[in-house]
């Protein structure tokens, strides 16, 4: 019975250590090159005003978060966002992937990058700004990596604002009623 006990236990042990080997092939070099890719495609259709190449890497429910603005999400309307902002005139934009991390798993990713944008401001005075971006990707079923968060910020400071009526009222503290002693 010992025997029997102990090759039973030997066994059930290989084939633990067994499945144990059989892990997912590390594919972060390839997902690495493919989101590299993807985004490089992305930055060629921003610079070439095509709004529809420039938003083909977001996934269909992606989410957007551009500065001093709502969220934004799903696709169609991130088109519609990135749109506007391809369509400003004097439109440049730059961007270069400072990190690229893929998770072990291989199903998510996150690119951190700088950019530099212009375009023309209301007055026909050219608005230039860099700063800062992150991705969040993550493959599809399909094997595709897309894009289903994106937000970036300026590094410049904002500029003061002339401030209304209603802005100051809205600064200032009123201090709350004495209560009245009733006899």
């Amino acid at each position: 019975m010992f025997r029997y006990r102990t090759v039973l236990m030997l066994t059930l042990a290989s084939f633990f250590c067994a499945s144990c080997k059989n892990e997912l092939p590390d594919t972060r070099a390839q997902d690495e090159r493919a989101i590299r890719a993807a985004d490089g495609a992305t930055l060629k259709a921003a610079q070439t005003n095509d709004v529809d190449g420039a938003v083909a890497n977001y996934a269909d429910d992606a989410t957007w978060l551009p500065p001093n603005s709502p969220l934004v999400h799903g696709k169609a309307a991130i088109r519609a966002e990135w749109a506007k902002l391809i369509g400003s005139p004097g439109f440049t934009i730059d961007w270069e992937i400072d990190k690229l991390e893929v998770a072990r798993a291989g199903d998510l990713a996150y690119t951190i990058y700088t950019y530099q944008m212009a375009f023309d401001g209301a007055n026909g005075k050219p608005i230039t700004d860099q700063g800062k971006d992150m991705a969040v990707w993550k493959k599809q079923s399909d094997g595709v990596w897309k894009m289903v968060a994106d937000t970036f910020n300026s590094d410049l400071a904002v500029r003061s604002q002339a401030k209304t009526p209603e802005t100051k009222h809205q600064r200032i503290k009123h201090r709350p009623r004495k209560r009245r002693r009733t006899a």
